[in-house]
């Protein structure tokens, strides 16, 4: 088992919410953690301030344009990080025999094949890309055992119920009657549904509690989220679907629970902040400072829960449903719903769909596509582009319906 001495990190994902935080933490330590390589999408001066900042060996930019340009900039500043581009870098340094730590924080599925790199290569796994686990399930699972990696979760969820659970994960079976997952509401908890067709973009990634990047936004603004964490927390504790449920927590102070056998619950509290379950996973199995500020218990009046047979939920996020469908379903269909969902939020961020069209159009997709059994990481990019391409036609029907509103 791998332990928390010092580290050489590279971090998939470095300008979102999750890597910038995961700098923030490293940066507190700089005994513990060294940067060894970063990876972004298309934040060309995110990139360049922190290259300046924590000089890497190594910085990956999806495209070779994106790629080009920070060669170029990084050259004229006289920075020696070597610049890279395209999935196969990303793969490269998720898998390099230099780094011990990988923290896992691209969004969607494009995550998933350095996922799967840095699992068969036996890295200390942070994962904050929870579409690796509903994407690839027990192949991404396999992966981990065959490579011997150390997999810790960073979802403030899953690594809430990580520290409610006891050390040896072999007794998890015989000891969990139920795991309980927490949820905010977001923004709409109290909205009435019938106005849904008439939310903009900018209302749905008004989150109340956290701050986070706009797509997972949107999926906290559905509850998506939380379906997809219901499939990752199936995964990641080996549980069968039927002993997980959700429960809405307006505050957003306690991050989850584990309810035992005996009927005793323990459950994880914190602040909103990512830092705490980032400096957890860099740290475990010890704890260092994270710069999260403590719980000012004197300022909680009240925590309450709300079940989500309660005050209408189930009209309002009627998506959270598709995880427990989609588990009873033939292996592979997990990806089908994330791909779908993937492509309905985008578009309904560049205002082609109404929001209330998302878990449309993922309905729709999960009804027409029928996934084969995946055996090998190319069947599930397959699955997920033939779902990517289905959802494709359905934005385009629903889009007929009229443009997202403006605020």
């Amino acid at each position: 088992m791998m332990t928390s001495s010092f580290q050489r990190v590279c971090v998939l994902g470095s300008t979102g919410s999750i890597g910038v935080n995961t700098l923030d933490v490293m940066r507190r330590h700089p005994e513990r953690y060294e940067v060894f390589a970063l990876s972004a999408h298309s934040k060309l001066d995110a990139m360049v301030a922190q290259c300046s900042e924590f000089r890497p060996r190594f910085a990956v930019m999806v495209s070779e344009w994106h790629g080009r340009e920070l060669k170029r900039i990084l050259g004229e500043l006289g920075l020696a990080t070597e610049v890279l581009w395209g999935a196969a870098a990303l793969e490269l340094i998720a898998s390099h025999e230099d780094v011990t730590t990988v923290m896992a924080a691209i969004v969607g599925a494009a995550g998933l094949a350095s996922c799967i790199a840095a699992a068969l290569a036996g890295k200390r796994l942070l994962l904050a890309n929870k579409e690796a686990l509903v994407v690839g399930g027990d192949f991404f699972m396999n992966a981990v055992r065959q490579g011997g990696a150390t997999l810790l979760p960073i979802d403030s969820e899953h690594s809430a119920i990580f520290q409610s659970l006891p050390e040896n994960p072999e007794i998890w079976p015989e000891v969990i009657d139920k795991i309980i997952l927490t949820a905010s509401g977001g923004p709409f908890r109290g909205r009435d549904p019938a106005t849904f067709a008439s939310i903009s973009p900018e209302e749905a990634c008004a989150h109340p509690n956290w701050v986070m990047g706009r797509k997972i936004s949107v999926d906290s603004a559905t509850m998506m989220n939380k379906a997809l964490e219901v499939i990752e927390a199936k995964f990641l504790f080996g549980v069968a679907p039927r002993t997980i449920e959700v429960i809405i927590h307006p505050q957003s102070v306690v991050h989850s629970m584990v309810q035992f056998v005996d009927h005793s619950v323990v459950a994880q509290l914190g602040t909103a902040d990512m830092r705490g379950p980032i400096a957890y996973g860099l740290s475990w199995p010890t704890r260092r400072v994270s710069g999260a500020s403590a719980l000012d218990f004197s300022t909680m009046a009240a925590l309450s829960f709300e079940p989500l047979s309660s005050r209408g939920h189930a009209l309002r996020f009627p998506g959270l449903q598709l995880a427990w469908d989609v588990l009873a379903a033939p292996p592979g269909t997990t990806a089908v719903l994330n791909a779908a969902n993937e492509v309905a939020v985008a578009a309904f961020l560049d205002r082609r769909i109404r929001f209330d069209h998302i878990h449309a159009v993922n309905v729709e997709c999960l009804e027409r596509c029928a996934p084969a059994a995946p055996g090998c990481l190319e069947d599930l990019l397959a699955i997920d582009g033939e779902a990517r391409a289905r959802a494709q036609v359905l934005v385009q029907a629903f889009s007929s319906s009229g443009p997202t509103p403006s605020l």
